[in-house]
C-alpha cells in the first residue's frame, strides 16, 4: 500500500439560502484578493515616490509581498474596511490572500527566469461575473457529513448530488485524511473537491494482462485521437466540432442581446452549460482511454509534443484544442509510473503510478514519423499532408501514424526492460546487458538532419505530427 494524493469531486444541490452563502463566500475571497492587490500597488507607488526623494534601503516603505505579511495587515484593518467579515468563514479571506501571494511569487519567478512556460504578468483585479467563483477550506470542521451531505463552516450541511460512499468509507476506516476542500461554481452549478491523502494499492510488478500487452507506442493526432502500435486506431470524437453549430447560435444571440438584461444573463448561462458539457465529454473520453492503456500494457510510449507551438498554427489550433493532448499526457503520468529528474540532487527518481505500468516519453526531436519502421531509412522531406509513408529502401508502404507508433514502441527494449523502475529515457544509454545491435544512444538531432546510414537532404521544417 502506498500513500497518494487523490481528489474527489462532487456536485452540490444547495437550497436558496445556502446558494446565497456560497456566493457570499466567493465574493469574500475576491474582495480579499482585490484589497491585497490594491495595497501592494499603493506600497509600490509609495516606494517609487520615496526613491525620487533620495531615500533608499530600510527607509523605504516595505511591500507586503508574502502571505504572512498580507495576513498580518489584513487582520489589523479588517474591522474597519470590512465590518461584515464575520459573516463569512475566515478561510474565504485566507484563500484570496493566498492566491495573491502565489500570483506575486509567480510574477517574481518569471522575471528571474525560474518559472517554466510563458511570461507571467503582474496580477490584475478580479471582477464579479468575470472571475471564477471559488474558495477553499484548509482548517476547521469541514468534510463529508454522512453519504449525502457535506459540512462547510459558516454554511452548514449541504446536500450532494450523489452518494459519497467511496470517500466516507475511507475516512471512517482511517485509510484517508482530508487535506483541503475547494468549493467552486461551473456553469451555474456548485461543486466541492476534496484533496485526500489516502492509501492505494500499487502493484510492484506488472499484472498478467499488462505482460500480455507489453509495450505500446501511441501517436497522437487530429484525424485520429490516437493510433496504437498494435494497429488499433482510436477515433477522434470531435466534441467541439459537433457542438459548434449550437454554440455559434447561442454566441450570436448573446452578442446581440442588451447588456445588463435578463435575456443576456440567461444566454450567458446557456452558453456556459454548452461549453461545460463539451469539456465533460472530452474529459470522460480521455479518462476511459488512459485507464484502459494503463491497465492493459506494461509500458506506454508517447511523444513529448510541443502543444504550445502547435496551437500557434491557425489552421490546426481548434482541432488540437479539441483533442486535449496535454490532458491525455497528464492523466497518463499519474496512472502510469514514470521517471522524473530530481532538481535538487540531479538524479532520476521513479514515481509509481496507480496501475503499475510505466510511462516513457520520447524526446521531442525523435523523428518517429519520418523513420521507416521496417529498415530505419529516413525521409526528411515528409510533410504533414503525406498521410502514407513509403520507404525508398525496403519498399514498405504503411500509414504514417501507425509507422510513428511502431517507432515509438521500439524505443523501449522489450526484451531487456526488466524492472520498470529502471526504464531509460530517449537520451540515455540502454542496459549493458542488451545485445550489441540494440546498445546505442538515441541522440538528439535537429529536424531534417540525417545519420551517416541515411539518405536524403535536410528539411527546413520540423517533423509534422
Amino acid at each position: 500500500m502506498s500513500r497518494v494524493l487523490q481528489a474527489y469531486r462532487f456536485a452540490l444541490d444547495p437550497n436558496n439560502v445556502q446558494a446565497a452563502n456560497l456566493n457570499r463566500h466567493a465574493g469574500a475571497r475576491r474582495y480579499a484578493f482585490n484589497w491585497g492587490l490594491a495595497f501592494v500597488k499603493a506600497a509600490l507607488g509609495q516606494r517609487e515616490a520615496e526613491k525620487s526623494y533620495g531615500l533608499s534601503g530600510d527607509d523605504l516603505t516595505p511591500v507586503p509581498w508574502t502571505l504572512p505579511a498580507l495576513r498580518l495587515r489584513w487582520n489589523q484593518i479588517k474591522n474597519g474596511i470590512a465590518p461584515w467579515w464575520a459573516g463569512c468563514s475566515k478561510e474565504a479571506f485566507s484563500a484570496g490572500l493566498a492566491d495573491l501571494a502565489n500570483a506575486l511569487k509567480n510574477f517574481t519567478d518569471s522575471k528571474k527566469g525560474k518559472c517554466k512556460g510563458g511570461k507571467v504578468g503582474f496580477p490584475r483585479f478580479k471582477k464579479r461575473g468575470k472571475a471564477r467563483d471559488s474558495f477553499r477550506y484548509t482548517t476547521g470542521s469541514y468534510g463529508p457529513c454522512g453519504e449525502l451531505h457535506v459540512k462547510l463552516p459558516r454554511i452548514g450541511p449541504v446536500k450532494v448530488h450523489e452518494p459519497m460512499g467511496a470517500l466516507t468509507s475511507r475516512l471512517v476506516d482511517g485509510r484517508a485524511r482530508l487535506g483541503g476542500a475547494t468549493v467552486s461554481r461551473t456553469a451555474g452549478r456548485w461543486f466541492v473537491s476534496f484533496t485526500v491523502e489516502t492509501e492505494r494499492e500499487i502493484p510492484d510488478t506488472p499484472s498478467a494482462r499488462q505482460v500480455r500487452g507489453g509495450v505500446v507506442g501511441i501517436d497522437l493526432g487530429v484525424k485520429h485521437l490516437a493510433v496504437l502500435s498494435t494497429g488499433e486506431k482510436v477515433p477522434n470524437p470531435k466534441h467541439a466540432a459537433r457542438a459548434e453549430k449550437e454554440l455559434r447560435r447561442t454566441s450570436r444571440a448573446y452578442a446581440r442581446s442588451q447588456p445588463g438584461s435578463n435575456g443576456r444573463a440567461k444566454l450567458a448561462a446557456e452558453l456556459a452549460k454548452q461549453h461545460a458539457h463539451t469539456a465533460n465529454q472530452r474529459r470522460d473520453g480521455l479518462h476511459k482511454l488512459t485507464t484502459e492503456l494503463a491497465r492493459t500494457h506494461r509500458t506506454v510510449v508517447i511523444e513529448d509534443l510541443n502543444v504550445t507551438g502547435m496551437v500557434r498554427n491557425r489552421h490546426l489550433a481548434k482541432a488540437v484544442f479539441d483533442v486535449g493532448m496535454g490532458e491525455l499526457r497528464r492523466q497518463l503520468e499519474y496512472k502510469c509510473g514514470r521517471t522524473v529528474r530530481n532538481p535538487k540532487t540531479g538524479t532520476d527518481v521513479y514515481v509509481p503510478g496507480w496501475h503499475g505500468a510505466h510511462l516513457h516519453v520520447a524526446d521531442r526531436w525523435y523523428p518517429s514519423s519520418k523513420t521507416c519502421s521496417g529498415c530505419g531509412w529516413r525521409n526528411p522531406s515528409l510533410t504533414l499532408s503525406d498521410r502514407t509513408f513509403t520507404c525508398k529502401r525496403c519498399g514498405l508502404v504503411i500509414d504514417r501514424d501507425e509507422n510513428a507508433a511502431i517507432n515509438l514502441r521500439r524505443l523501449v527494449d522489450r526484451e531487456y526492460i526488466g524492472d520498470v523502475k529502471t526504464a531509460r529515457g530517449a537520451d540515455r544509454k540502454t542496459s549493458a546487458l542488451a545485445v550489441p545491435a540494440r546498445r546505442q544512444v538515441a541522440a538528439k538531432r535537429e529536424p531534417g538532419t540525417a545519420r551517416a546510414d541515411q539518405t536524403g537532404g535536410a528539411s527546413p521544417r520540423g517533423e509534422a505530427a
